[in-house]
């Protein structure tokens, strides 16, 4: 298993659930900005599952060694890999700030995750679990620079799938709502919008063996994003979302 972003939460939880129901890996790679943070996660799939693991440093706001993933090859990915940045109105307008979110989110992941499904259009199997965001379904004043990269992912996630379908490899887009999480720590999130990453886990385990094409971690989402979308923008733009 390929996992990027593996010191999210959510990606935790997901190895762990995979594992726990009976997924078979020879070997898990796990992608991080953070070794240290990652060796504690790999000590704990050794001691636990008797897995093999190998930790690979990839950070996305420096230039990218693709040369050094040559043998790097599975069957699933899983890529939690995001930065939510700065959304005060000083960061909204910061080059920096904006960058970095474009970058991390979009600009800098997808050549990532093209090198992966490369490997798997060759062998002509595999599949691809991306997390996106409802923050790409529709801008807002909010975070829409950061809602705009999610956007950038979800329509390549939307056209990788449509692309691969024919080379038997799955592209599952999963558009989490409020997660409670490091990266949102400290947020006013509302407890019955926000999922934790153990729910998030279970529900995106069951998207990925139902071989669902997108999935939102809390079914209340899909409501609310429907409505999100479809309120007409003369209106919209005078909401404070």
């Amino acid at each position: 298993m390929i996992v990027l972003g593996s010191n999210s939460e959510v990606a935790q939880a997901f190895v762990e659930k995979a594992l726990n129901s009976g997924e078979k890996h020879s070997k898990i790679f796990l992608f991080t900005s953070n070794r240290e943070t990652a060796e504690k996660f790999a000590k704990h799939l050794e001691v636990k599952y008797v897995q093999q693991s190998e930790i690979i440093e990839l950070n996305l706001l420096k230039p990218i060694d693709f040369s050094t993933f040559e043998n790097i090859s599975s069957n699933l990915l899983f890529c939690a890999t995001g930065f939510l940045g700065s959304g005060t109105e000083e960061g909204l307008y910061d080059n920096r700030n904006t960058k970095n979110i474009i970058d991390v989110n979009y600009a800098k992941l997808v050549p990532v995750l093209n090198y992966f499904a490369d490997k798997m259009e060759r062998k002509r199997i595999g599949t691809m679990i991306v997390l996106s965001s409802v923050a790409g379904e529709r801008g807002r004043q909010s975070n829409f620079i950061y809602g705009s990269a999610k956007a950038g992912l979800t329509a390549y996630l939307s056209g990788l799938r449509n692309y691969l379908f024919d080379k038997k490899v799955h592209v599952l887009t999963v558009k989490p709502g409020f997660m409670a999480t490091k990266m949102t720590e400290g947020l006013p999130l509302n407890p019955k919008l926000t999922a934790t990453p153990k729910q998030a886990a279970d529900a995106i385990y069951k998207a990925y063996k139902n071989g669902r094409n997108t999935a939102y971690i809390l079914p209340i989402w899909a409501l609310i994003m429907l409505i999100i979308r479809n309120i007409p923008e003369f209106i919209f733009k005078k909401l404070k979302l």
